[in-house]
């Protein structure tokens, strides 16, 4: 029972993630142009929304009781040894993750300003197959390595973990935006793919789910060996 309500509590906050942050783009230039903000500058409107939209969403991950939106994070904790997970668990999960942001990108189309529809595209290949991948496992690897440091051992005041993650999510989006969009997560990019319906080819498969599941454990277990996690003591 517990894995089936981890389950829908990842499908539901996966679902509010994808609806939300797709948000960031329309009003990252609503905002610019009310502000007369051009070029570069508008990043840092960008990594405001991105930052309290992780701060939101890192309070309600805790009401559900640790619920994620992003598959690739579930499995780096587990390889990285901090959060456990039954087989059974991931299997319900991943799914739920990919059904919630299906539903996510679906429903910020519907009620999307029609002047804005044009943004709403998701991660897409925009290189040849085998560049992407490279990107899309070495974007993963170094989000998630970096997720895990602020995390695990970065600084103890949650405000600033949440700056320090938002900072490093905008810039390697930034960095692989002429690679493959970029996503750093399956969930969100498998519910575009539906949306655009490019979900069920080998591409989609290769460069949004392997590679990025490959760069996070790969990753993970890297942390681990540089951060071992404590040994709990026996009770006698």
């Amino acid at each position: 029972m517990g894995a089936i309500k981890s389950a829908i509590c990842d499908g539901v906050l996966t679902f509010l993630w994808v609806f939300c942050v797709s948000t960031v783009g329309p009003l990252t230039y609503v905002i610019a142009t009310a502000l007369s903000i051009k070029g570069i500058f508008s990043l840092a409107i960008t990594t405001v929304l991105v930052f309290l939209l992780l701060f939101i969403f890192g309070f309600i991950g805790e009401i559900l009781g640790g619920a994620t939106f992003n598959p690739t994070a579930t499995a780096a904790f587990y390889a990285a040894g901090v959060r456990g997970v039954s087989l059974f668990s991931a299997a319900l999960r991943f799914p739920a993750q990919a059904a919630g942001a299906v539903g996510g990108a679906l429903a910020i189309k519907e009620v999307m300003p029609e002047q804005y529809k044009h943004m709403l595209k998701g991660p897409s290949l925009k290189v040849d197959l085998h560049t992407g991948a490279i990107a899309e496992t070495v974007l993963t690897f170094t989000i998630t390595f970096a997720v895990l440091f602020i995390v695990l051992r970065g600084p103890r005041s949650p405000i600033v973990k949440t700056w320090l993650l938002a900072m490093s999510t905008v810039t390697l989006i930034v960095l692989g935006a002429s690679y493959t969009g970029p996503s750093m997560n399956p969930a969100n990019a498998f519910g575009w793919a539906y949306v655009n319906n490019r979900h069920n080819t080998w591409d989609h498969l290769y460069v949004y789910w392997i590679c990025p599941f490959v760069g996070a454990i790969l990753s993970a277990w890297i942390f681990r060996a540089i951060f071992p996690p404590p040994v709990k003591q026996k009770k006698a």
